[in-house]
């Protein structure tokens, strides 16, 4: 989403928020469950798309992919081609900007192949990878790829407490002390209130980790979706009949992060996670 706020020059300031896993679906102005009300506000006062659509990926996440494309302004088959070896500097909607006369800031979530932010913004906050790695909290490890840890299978039922989205034993997006999501969101204020006293117009683009799993917030944003107060999708089934053959089976991390045999009880607590770490991340 972007928000353009004028400037005393002719050129606006351009605030870009970038969230990841976000469904489109998930905002309150569209129906969702989700408060996001600082959202909706911008989706008010703009242009909401309801038709956008990825054009796809070389892997079987878009993560790179879709950033790829969104900051180098090349369709899915060119930008594969850059993934395969560094891509100028003067690719880069950044370095595009700068030229135009802007401050250039990023923060947060990077993962893009083979440059660093460093190189091609002016400024830069705190850069993330492109997952929160869960925790051991029984050892302190971090977890990563197919490793898995009481973050996955969870929850089997009501009496299971091994996983809880708003301790920092956890790890993931707790990792550092402060929560991404909070990290990412003062670093910006301090960057636009430093940016406020410059005649120079700004290009800021903050990529949330948020609503990615795993999915954790302060407990007063889960206590905002009481379980039972979760819907559960019309066309809930409680395993995929065609996950094998779309290559999306037991074995994919992604799927691995709920039990099997699903429940209407796991899918609700993850939607209620889902939500509050949604929740959390409009806050900012």
């Amino acid at each position: 989403m972007a928000a353009l706020h004028g400037h005393a020059t002719t050129s606006p300031n351009i605030l870009f928020i970038f969230s990841d896993d976000q469904c489109w679906r998930e905002l309150g102005v569209l129906g969702s469950q989700a408060r996001t009300p600082n959202l909706d506000q911008l989706a008010g006062e703009g242009t909401l798309f309801t038709n956008a659509y990825n054009m796809g990926s070389w892997t079987g996440a878009v993560c790179v992919a879709s950033r790829t494309m969104l900051t180098t302004g090349r369709s899915l088959w060119k930008a594969h081609a850059l993934s395969q070896e560094p891509p100028p500097v003067e690719m880069f909607w950044s370095r595009r900007f700068k030229e135009a006369g802007y401050t250039t800031y990023f923060a947060g979530k990077w993962h893009v192949v083979g440059v660093s932010p460093v190189d091609i913004y002016d400024r830069t906050g705190t850069i993330r990878p492109g997952m929160a790695p869960y925790v051991d909290p029984s050892t302190g490890e971090e977890l990563h790829g197919s490793d898995r840890g009481p973050g996955y299978f969870r929850p089997t039922g009501p009496d299971d407490h091994s996983w809880s989205p708003s301790d920092p034993d956890f790890g993931g997006h707790w990792i550092g002390g402060q929560h991404w999501s909070e990290c990412l969101g003062d670093e910006a204020v301090g960057f636009i209130e430093e940016a406020a006293r410059s005649d120079q117009p700004f290009f800021m683009h903050l990529a949330f980790n948020a609503p990615h799993d795993p999915r954790q917030s302060p407990q007063e944003y889960v206590d905002l979706y009481p379980v039972e107060s979760i819907e559960v999708p019309e066309n809930f089934l409680p395993e995929y009949p065609f996950a094998d053959a779309m290559k999306s089976g037991r074995g994919l991390r992604d799927e691995d992060l709920a039990p099997f045999p699903r429940s209407d009880f796991a899918v609700k607590t993850h939607r209620q996670e889902y939500y509050a770490i949604i929740s959390h991340m409009d806050a900012q």
